[in-house]
């Protein structure tokens, strides 16, 4: 099949407080993608002057949070006529920001947490324990689970410091699962396993910290649904060419989707690629699909 593009760009960095996990991926799909045989250029930024190099045909994105994953650095890019890959400004819209997404999902009859929004502590609706999240964050910068009454104030000012709204949810137990995507496609199910249960920023980045289970060793309906509810909130957000949806799983059976990362990480640690290696696409293989996908132009179908 015909390449569409040989001469790419890696985007990596950006003013995000993610920024060093940003260039830890994009070096590494930067030489996955020189391995099968592509021009690259390696682009890091710190700033949103978006700024694409002359004879550049197209973009793998690898920025994650802010500007990259909430539809900035996509806009941007429709803007200059430029093909990336991942989702197209809305659906990075609506993905990134919890309280949109949760609106899709919740019309699109996909369960989610028991939750609420907060802008001051003393306003809890949702009882303990509880998980607190900034509104427009990702890599889990901000989150705190809260267990006892002595942990709320502090976890509540952390939490709500990074956009001046939280999202405090029900604590679900049970298995911590993810679904990576590639055009749509659900990739094999990958359990988590934390450190007291905690898939925080230090248990995502750091080596060793947490297992990781893939193909994961669970009922096979437990596998079905979270494959079947993962491709139904992409679609419902609209998203293109790669995602990975988290989950939680409670022993009963009861599976419920906590999030969508339209760009998620290609470091050492990432899920996206531990998936699917577990489904015989070797990492540079995994980059190339991606790399195609790229476009401009993309709709939004929620």
């Amino acid at each position: 099949m015909k390449r569409l593009y040989n001469q790419v760009g890696v985007l990596m960095g950006g003013p995000s407080k993610e920024y060093e996990i940003s260039l830890r991926s994009g070096r590494a799909v930067a030489e996955a993608l020189r391995a099968k045989q592509y021009a690259v250029q390696e682009v890091v930024m710190d700033t949103e002057e978006l700024v694409v190099p002359e004879g550049v045909e197209a973009v793998f994105l690898t920025f994650h949070g802010t500007f990259g994953e909430d539809g900035t650095a996509q806009r941007l890019l429709e803007e200059k006529g430029v093909p990336y890959t991942g989702s197209g400004p809305e659906a990075s819209r609506l993905s990134f920001d919890k309280q949109l997404s949760h609106q899709v999902l919740g019309r699109a009859g996909i369960s989610i947490p028991h939750h609420a929004f907060l802008t001051e502590s003393c306003c809890r609706e949702i009882p303990l324990p509880c998980v607190l999240k900034p509104l427009r964050q990702g890599s889990s910068l901000g989150v705190h689970l809260v267990f006892e009454e002595s942990q709320w104030e502090a976890a509540f000012a952390d939490a709500v410091s990074y956009d001046g709204v939280v999202l405090a949810e029900e604590y679900i137990p049970g298995h911590e699962l993810t679904v990576g995507l590639v055009n749509g496609q659900a990739l094999p199910v990958i359990e988590i396993v934390a450190p007291q249960g905690n898939f925080d920023y230090t248990a995502k980045y750091t080596k060793g910290k947490s297992t990781y289970i893939c193909p994961a060793v669970i009922p096979e309906a437990w596998r079905d649904g979270c494959q079947n509810a993962a491709r139904k909130a992409y679609e419902a957000l609209g998203c293109a060419g790669m995602s990975r949806m988290d989950f939680r799983v409670t022993p009963e059976g009861r599976i419920v989707l906590l999030e969508n990362n339209t760009i998620p990480g290609f470091t050492e640690t990432s899920l996206l690629p531990k998936a699917a290696a577990a489904a015989g696409i070797p990492f540079p293989e995994l980059c190339d699909t991606i790399m195609q996908t790229a476009a401009i132009g993309k709709s939004c179908r929620n």
